[in-house]
């Protein structure tokens, strides 16, 4: 991508839950290029106002693959160094540089709570535990632990021998994999959902499909 910088971004529509997508900047042009994640097909839709022909589909295939996996971090806001004037143009271009790779910052529409959940090390740590030496968060490792905890665990047993609810299961088996991964035994519910909508933003599927599959299985072999 030639002339191309590349950063991930997420954007967020008031009363909705949060978009991926990628912003891509141009040297000459002040306007960035923006396409969102299709959360069916996996690609990148071009937003209604990016001229394909500034910003070809190919550039946004390439750049969803470049930040595929990598966790939300916070960042300043995405600039094109054509929009800087004087001086300020390299420092814009080195700041662009740097978002290469990396999922952009949560837009200014977002909540204090998630960017609160996004800064903090309770984030941090099971963004590290769950993280492969590319630095991306391997969804295969947190299904996996999650599915081991619920299969070794005499309360959860319990849970589905009395048929409860997968989402009943699921948030308890999630709330104590996060508190030990953390190590605040004081996680909130609400900061559980806040850190696994983070973590299922970035992921082209369901982050945790395996374990939701799982899950089914042992609440239909109890109930059979």
């Amino acid at each position: 991508m030639d002339g191309l910088t590349v950063a991930a971004a997420g954007r967020k529509q008031k009363g909705c839950r949060p978009t991926a997508g990628a912003v891509i900047l141009r040297q000459d042009s002040a306007q960035p290029g923006l396409a969102l994640l299709n959360r069916n097909s996996g690609q990148a839709d071009l937003a209604a106002h990016t001229p394909a022909d500034l910003f070809p589909q190919e550039a946004f295939d390439e750049a969803l693959e470049l930040t595929a996996g990598l966790p939300y971090s916070s960042r300043g806001p995405v600039r094109s160094p054509a929009a800087v004037a004087g001086s300020a143009v390299a420092e814009a271009a080195a700041a662009a540089t740097a978002t290469t790779a990396a999922p952009s910052p949560l837009a200014e529409d977002h909540t204090p709570e998630e960017l609160a959940t996004v800064n903090s090390a309770d984030y941090a740590a099971i963004v590290k535990a769950y993280t492969n030496k590319k630095g991306e968060i391997s969804y295969e490792l947190l299904n996996k632990a999650l599915i081991q905890a619920a299969r070794s665990n005499p309360y959860v047993a319990e849970m589905v021998g009395r048929q409860a609810s997968l989402e009943e299961i699921r948030d308890h088996v999630l709330k104590a994999n996060f508190e030990a991964v953390s190590g605040n035994r004081s996680l909130s519910l609400a900061e559980v959902h806040r850190i696994l909508e983070l973590l299922d933003e970035v992921s082209p599927r369901s982050v945790l499909r395996d374990f939701n599959e799982d899950l089914r299985k042992m609440l239909g072999g109890a109930g059979g």
